[in-house]
């Protein structure tokens, strides 16, 4: 008789010094594939970083000891390239670019829900442990051939004009996410400062229209925070 092997369970180490919110997340990942190992301070949080391989790091910015961003500069320092996600109450645009520019590979903002953590979660890992998938996007019936820039939605072949490919890839890369205007400013146009713009909306608008109005919807607004790729 073959047994099946059951994939082992990634392994997240979650710095967060707010012990109700750690056990609220540890409750909610207890019998998923993913283990989380919770501390409560930089100093600690810097020293597992830094001693043991994770498949994932969620850090918060405010740590007694070290603050994250301190730790997230030192790992990258050291070439560590564990995916990073902060979950944090440092809510304001230079907050997230300094984040995510320090090497930060995803920023979410509290208060949050947990589905939506555990949807970021995996998709950073899916980045880590598909590598070898980077050059081909798949979401629902749309392929996106990175090397080839061919677009297709249920085969067919799809034209899709360079701003609204960076856009369409960033989506792709960012699914069941929760993407604000101000993420894809600075993701797709490198926009890192406010702007008075309707870049986002006019391109959001083309993308669904090439994605064809008559296909069920992919790209869905999420009123008053931006925009997430999902299922119909």
């Amino acid at each position: 008789m073959k047994t099946e092997m059951m994939p082992e369970p990634a392994h997240v180490l979650l710095v967060e010094d707010d012990a109700s919110t750690a056990a609220y997340i540890q409750r909610f990942f207890e019998h998923s594939h993913i283990r989380i190992t919770a501390v409560a301070d930089g100093t600690q949080g810097q020293a597992l970083a830094m001693a043991q391989p994770w498949d994932c790091i969620v850090l918060d910015r405010r740590l007694p000891g070290l603050d994250g961003l301190t730790i997230l500069t030192t790992m990258r320092a050291d070439n560590i390239q564990t995916p990073v996600l902060f979950l944090t109450t440092m809510d304001g645009i230079h907050d997230r670019v300094s984040g995510l520019r320090s090497g930060g590979d995803d920023y979410l903002v509290k208060p949050f829900a947990l589905t939506e953590l555990s949807a970021r979660i995996e998709s950073l890992l899916r980045r880590t442990k598909e590598p070898g998938n980077d050059v081909r996007l798949v979401f629902a019936d749309v392929e996106v051939d990175l090397l080839t820039r061919e677009v297709r939605r249920a085969g067919e072949k799809l034209y899709i004009q360079p701003q609204e490919m960076k856009l369409l890839e960033y989506f792709m890369k960012n699914p069941l996410v929760v993407l604000s205007r101000e993420m894809l400013l600075q993701a797709v146009w490198g926009l890192d400062f406010p702007v008075r713009t309707n870049l986002v909306e006019t391109h959001v608008s083309r993308l669904r229209e090439r994605l064809g109005r008559d296909a069920p919807p992919l790209i869905h607004t999420i009123k008053g925070r931006g925009y997430m790729l999902r299922h119909p």
